[in-house]
């Protein structure tokens, strides 16, 4: 391991992220601790698990992402802290349902979680941030809405929606220190993609410059970054983290 993956870039740091009890979620928050931060784990369930393997300072709390009163409460949560400065949105739905099938309350459970989140967390978060003058939001979409994979249009209109989301914010938020960008990760090993058989896997990593499957800590690098001061030039961008599947054009 290089040495600059040792430095602290994130000292002083107060970071909170969604999802944060398995899987990409739990890797960032981990990762993110290692920088310095203190971190606000949260999850539906409380993720108890993800701040053991951080250690004292890091704090878990229960967050639905759909609920502004818990946004709120996660807020006061921040605030006692010092202020949140960096908000990690990884939480997300994503049920596969062909289109003939998809009925109205999927559709908006799935922009509710994967859409409204990203709202709440910057009317909650953003004031804090701009007397700070200095913040980030990374919006955590998916390499899915360059794919051609049935029965995933309501996750790829939402996945879209970060992308336009985060980089409509940055224009907004842009003279204060804070920057908005959404990374895009391709399949990775985690329980949420645990059901897919190791042909269905493999079938997705062939078509990828780097074959082999996503593990959650390859995705942490490009947060990491976006996150220090040195993306402080960096706002309104898509960052895949795939392998090499995506293909523009």
């Amino acid at each position: 391991m290089s040495s600059s993956f040792n430095q602290k870039t994130h000292n002083g740091r107060i970071a909170l992220v969604t999802g944060a009890a398995q899987g990409i979620g739990q890797a960032i928050t981990i990762a993110l601790a290692e920088r310095g931060a203190q971190v606000i784990a949260t999850d539906l369930s409380l993720p108890q698990e993800t701040v053991n393997k951080i250690g004292p300072g890091a704090r878990a709390i229960r967050l639905d992402v759909t609920q502004e009163d818990h946004w709120h409460d996660a807020f006061l949560q921040g605030q006692e802290l010092g202020g949140v400065d960096i908000v990690v949105n990884n939480a997300g739905y994503f049920p596969n349902r062909p289109i003939e099938e998809l009925d109205l309350p999927t559709w908006r459970k799935t922009m509710a979680t994967n859409l409204d989140s990203h709202f709440l967390s910057v009317k909650y978060f953003l004031p804090g941030m701009k007397k700070k003058k200095w913040g980030r939001f990374i919006g955590i979409s998916s390499n899915m809405v360059g794919l051609s994979i049935p029965g995933m249009s309501h996750y790829i209109t939402s996945k879209m929606g970060i992308i336009g989301f985060m980089r409509g914010l940055a224009n907004d938020i842009a003279s204060h220190g804070i920057t908005a960008n959404s990374v895009l990760p391709g399949l990775t090993n985690t329980l949420a993609t645990a059901a897919q058989t190791a042909e269905m896997k493999r079938a997705t990593w062939e078509q990828q410059a780097i074959k082999r499957i996503g593990e959650p800590e390859d995705i942490t690098g490009a947060v990491l970054f976006l996150t220090s001061d040195d993306a402080a030039f960096i706002t309104g961008q898509a960052i895949v983290v795939d392998g090499g599947q995506y293909r523009i054009g």
